[in-house]
């Protein structure tokens, strides 16, 4: 969420201070460090509050002379505080909003101490100030490029879902596994002792004539297959014949999309309607599916899908331009690994996922 750390930063920039003060009885739900009346906690407020109503009052001592030894107020009104709870977290719930106003209290108070001792005249202060403005700039910079990437058209939508029909078939199958090698049982022990070299061979040669059965079985699992035998009853004679104990899964599949299925696999959703697969070998085993049923999927269901798809590409784009264009010295930092880039799959729903410009 935009600017989550600054959020952070002001609300947990003064949990020190608050190590001392007597803590009062736990309310459930009560944001840290701020007072709640348990017989109040969780009824809201009932009174309308205007914009230009007080929010905050704020009583510290007088700056002016004159008015030494006096008590001055400090006002922040409601339209004046939502301005700020916008711009740090649009949309901030009631409890932060809480923690919020308590924070920003304290904060009045300790800043104003601080300039009065030249804090903010220190090289520190600026250079954390230049610091903190890239970092805002950076923040904004990024909600505005999303906002422009999400800014998709319907005849956008439309062209994309024209390009990538084939994405959207889903498809009923039925999916036969064999297990890559057949379980034979331990040999049984002997006295007679074996060299190492001995017993690695006849671990290969075992597994060796595993592999050659079970690819023999996918051969002929297929030939029945297409021929209309039942997929589960195979399923479980595959099973049998690797020596594996216990049910096998379903052979059902059920609202299959190709982004579903490894890339070797998505051939099978060209077959036509009750067709069968030929053995796709695999490094796990064997499969044999078979093509139940089929549909175009109306560009109405998906149309969501493809507004996020096109806006999550159209800013990744966007934000790749700042992506990379340092150069460091190796000789101050170290050699630095570089990112595997991960290409996103296309046609899948990208996940949501916050992009950080830091």
């Amino acid at each position: 969420m935009r600017n989550r750390w600054l959020v952070c930063l002001l609300l947990g920039g003064l949990a020190y201070g608050q190590a001392a003060s007597p803590t009062p009885a736990p309310v459930p739900n009560a944001p840290a460090g701020v007072k709640v009346d348990a017989g109040t906690a969780d009824k809201p407020a009932e009174a309308k509050v205007n914009p230009g109503d007080p929010v905050i009052t704020i009583k510290s001592p007088c700056d002016d002379p004159a008015k030494k030894g006096e008590t001055c107020e400090t006002i922040v009104t409601r339209e004046q505080f939502e301005r700020l709870a916008d711009s740090l977290q649009p949309g901030m719930a009631a409890p932060i909003k809480l923690r919020l106003a308590s924070a920003y209290s304290k904060l009045a108070a300790m800043s104003k101490e601080a300039e009065k001792r030249g804090l903010d005249k220190q090289t520190k202060f600026e250079e954390n100030m230049r610091f903190a403005r890239m970092q805002i700039l950076s923040q904004q910079l990024t909600g505005s490029l999303q906002q422009e990437a999400n800014n998709v058209s319907d005849s956008d939508i439309e062209k994309y879902y024209n390009e990538k029909l084939d994405t959207y078939q889903e498809a009923s199958l039925q999916r036969l596994f064999i297990p890559k090698m057949k379980q034979y049982p331990a040999p049984p022990k002997t006295t007679a002792k074996k060299s190492p070299a001995a017993e690695k061979q006849e671990a290969e040669a075992r597994q060796k004539a595993g592999e050659t059965a079970m690819q023999k079985a996918a051969t002929t699992l297929q030939a029945r297959a297409a021929k209309g035998e039942n997929f589960d009853a195979l399923e479980k004679e595959a099973y049998l014949l690797a020596g594996l104990k216990g049910n096998p899964p379903s052979t059902k599949m059920e609202k299959v999309r190709p982004n579903i299925l490894p890339p070797a696999h998505q051939s099978v959703l060209q077959l036509k309607t009750g067709g069968v697969s030929p053995v796709i070998t695999d490094t796990s085993g064997y499969y044999i599916y078979k093509l139940v049923s089929k549909q175009t999927l109306p560009m109405d269901t998906v149309k969501q899908e493809i507004k996020n798809w096109i806006a999550t590409q159209r800013f990744r784009d966007a934000m790749q331009q700042f992506q990379g264009s340092a150069q460091l010295n190796e000789a101050y930092f170290g050699s630095q690994p570089k990112p595997k880039p991960q290409p996103a799959k296309p046609g899948s729903e990208p996940a949501e996922q916050d992009v950080d410009p830091d």
